[in-house]
C-alpha cells in the first residue's frame, strides 16, 4: 500500500467525507488538470459525479491519487508501469487488509466514545 515515509511532506486528510478538486490537489500536491488526466489513465480512480460534473473525491481516492504520486513521482514508474504496479495482487491485498484494520480500529474507537459517553 502507500509507504507514509515517502508523504511525508503532505498534509494529513481532515475527517471529511467528500473533498473538491482543488483540495484533493492541495492535500496530494498535484494541480487539478493532472488529476483529471490520471482518472482517465486509472480506472481505479473514479470520483462520484454530481451538478454540473463537478468530481466529489473520497477518503480512498485520496489515498488512491497519493499511491499513484508516489509510484510516479517518487519510485519513477511511468503511467503503463504504475497502473501494471496497482492491478498487481500484491497490493490488492495490502489494500483489503488495510481495509479491515481500519474498520476494526473504527469499531473500536466507537466503543471507548460509547464508554467514554456513559
Amino acid at each position: 500500500m502507500l509507504e507514509s515515509g515517502n508523504n511525508d511532506e503532505l498534509p494529513p486528510i481532515p475527517g471529511k467525507r467528500y473533498f473538491t478538486i482543488g483540495e484533493v490537489g492541495e492535500l496530494c500536491a498535484v494541480k487539478p488538470h493532472v488529476l483529471r488526466y490520471w482518472e482517465q489513465e486509472f480506472s481505479e480512480l473514479s470520483p462520484a459525479k454530481r451538478r454540473g460534473n463537478r468530481r466529489y473525491y473520497q477518503r480512498n481516492d485520496i489515498m488512491l491519487i497519493r499511491q499513484i504520486r508516489n509510484l510516479l513521482y517518487n519510485q519513477g514508474f511511468t503511467i503503463s508501469g504504475a497502473r501494471q504496479k496497482l492491478a498487481s495482487p500484491a497490493v490488492r491485498e495490502d489494500a483489503q487488509q488495510s481495509r479491515q484494520l481500519i474498520h476494526q480500529l473504527r469499531l473500536e474507537l466507537e466503543e471507548v466514545l460509547q464508554f467514554l459517553r456513559r
